[in-house]
């Protein structure tokens, strides 16, 4: 196969994997010997095993984090800090691209940035949707209100008044808290529903101070 050739399948895809250069007549050794070749050369960037990317100046569409982070691991969704910011709930921009999957955790360093990648039972993966980060792209990631309860599950301490406090949260009108208590697998957990209630409190709290 030759680089111009690729262009032409690829040229609009943020990314794309080996399987889709394989269809037809093609040697499959011989496309995994050329993307290592255009890796070396810097034409390709490779962000896991048969997931690659075009390189500047190939590259006609930058791939946002979160339809890396959900190509990375399938199955995926963007939750903790990374969908609070998304959803303007917390101040900062995160560094790392972070994740929520049924598999097991890990941590991927790119050239699209860093991504972790946490472990939850079946029970509480739910909460996410289908949303545009960026034109032509899509990614699921999850409500405010489930990003919320997915750092509460996993860090430690989450639940003090202190550490949610210290997040600096703001717009908790669009998290949706009770409706969330009303899940079954959240409802179970005493840690999420006492974060929850302590979260309504400083919804009400944002509210009462907000300009009418």
């Amino acid at each position: 196969m030759k680089f111009d050739t690729l262009l032409a399948l690829v040229g609009a895809e943020p990314v794309f994997e080996t399987g889709l250069l394989l269809a037809g007549d093609v040697d499959p050794g011989d496309v995994r010997r050329q993307l290592s070749r255009w890796v070396a050369g810097r034409r390709l960037h490779q962000i896991r095993r048969g997931l690659y990317a075009l390189a500047p100046p190939f590259q006609k569409v930058r791939p946002h984090p979160f339809l890396v982070a959900n190509r990375l691991v399938r199955g995926s969704y963007v939750s903790l800090q990374s969908a609070l910011a998304h959803h303007g709930l917390i101040p900062e921009s995160v560094p790392v691209t972070t994740s929520i999957t049924l598999g097991r955790p890990g941590r991927w360093e790119t050239a699209f940035g860093a991504f972790e990648f946490h472990h939850v039972r079946p029970a509480l993966f739910t909460g996410f949707r289908s949303e545009i980060v960026s034109a032509g792209q899509s990614a699921f990631v999850a409500s405010p209100e489930k990003a919320l309860a997915d750092l509460v599950h996993l860090v430690p301490g989450a639940d003090s008044r202190e550490y949610l406090e210290e997040l600096r949260l703001s717009n908790l009108w669009k998290a949706d808290l009770a409706g969330l208590l009303e899940q079954p697998g959240i409802a179970a957990k005493p840690k999420l529903r006492r974060a929850l209630t302590r979260l309504e409190a400083l919804a009400r709290t944002e509210a009462g101070a907000s300009p009418t």
